[in-house]
């Protein structure tokens, strides 16, 4: 069989036209989340085309997160933790048109704890007014939408270190169940630096009872990340910081078995998975 060699022009024209083309593919495919439509998970739907206005999105009431790119809007969509599987829908424009989507299973495993502190398993009747004013004014911080484009959704790890408690594991604490772990642990050693996942305002820093000394950032369109049990926060409300930049230092605050960040991120209000928006990680 005789073998058919390209002569140089050619191979010199071939790898223009590679070149030219490859130069036409968006570069975003590093900016996005991994959807995953499950119970604390992300879906990610085409909602319009690309050459509309920005229609109006809403999952179970709340307005959801809308980046346009070449293939249309997108909307994402937080799937609380305990959303019912088979069957759900958003609402698409004025005329809140039903788009449907199927959630599927996902089998979270259980992780038992020992406290030394009984009250962070069983708080004193005095604490439980705090508690529930801290909880109410954490659900408002997570909620707001701020209306800023969100290019895009990748976060970094906000410190160094092994992921240790994931996401969504069903607690138990000193022999009593309790709220699935709604965040993501990284044993990083206390006094570790904190960093912004990605660019936002800080809208809350607070000394909370359960998860300690905390920091927001909202990134916007009800984007938002939370760190806790910090040994001291850095930012101030207001703050616009860039990813990155130092919000705090890792601690023990609240209720921690020791130094580790707890972190969290919202859509739309829902706790979701960050293990989900992890990009690649810079050098530190």
């Amino acid at each position: 069989m005789c073998e058919i060699v390209p002569s140089r022009p050619q191979l010199v024209r071939a790898a223009l036209l590679f070149l030219c083309a490859t130069a036409l593919i968006p570069r975003i495919a590093s900016a996005q989340v991994r959807p995953a439509a499950v119970p604390g998970g992300v879906v990610a739907l085409t909602v319009a085309p690309a050459n509309t206005p920005r229609p109006l999105v809403r999952f179970g009431g709340k307005p959801v997160l809308l980046q346009q790119g070449p293939g249309g809007w997108q909307a994402l969509i937080g799937l609380p933790l305990d959303t019912s599987l088979g069957e759900q829908a958003i609402e698409v424009g004025p005329e809140a048109r039903r788009v449907p989507f199927q959630v599927g299973p996902k089998a979270y495993p259980e992780q038992r704890l020992t406290l030394k502190n009984p009250k962070m398993v069983s708080p004193d009747p005095e604490d439980l007014d705090r508690i529930a004013a801290e909880r109410e004014r954490q659900l408002q911080v997570r909620s707001q939408f701020r209306e800023v484009p969100v290019p895009r959704t990748d976060l970094d790890l906000p410190s160094s270190g092994r992921l240790s408690s994931r996401f969504g594991l069903r607690r138990v604490f000193n022999g009593e169940p309790r709220a699935p772990h709604t965040g993501l642990d990284v044993a990083a050693p206390a006094g570790a630096p904190i960093r912004a996942p990605a660019d936002g305002v800080v809208s809350l820093v607070d000394d909370l009872y359960f998860n300690g000394k905390t920091v927001f950032v909202d990134h916007g369109q009800g984007f938002v990340s939370m760190v806790c049990h910090l040994s001291q926060a850095r930012v101030e409300v207001g703050q616009t910081v860039r990813r990155g930049e130092l919000l705090g230092l890792v601690g023990n605050t609240g209720r921690a078995t020791g130094p580790h960040l707890h972190w969290s991120v919202y859509l739309n209000g829902a706790a979701v998975d960050p293990a989900l928006f992890i990009g690649p990680q810079p050098a530190r």
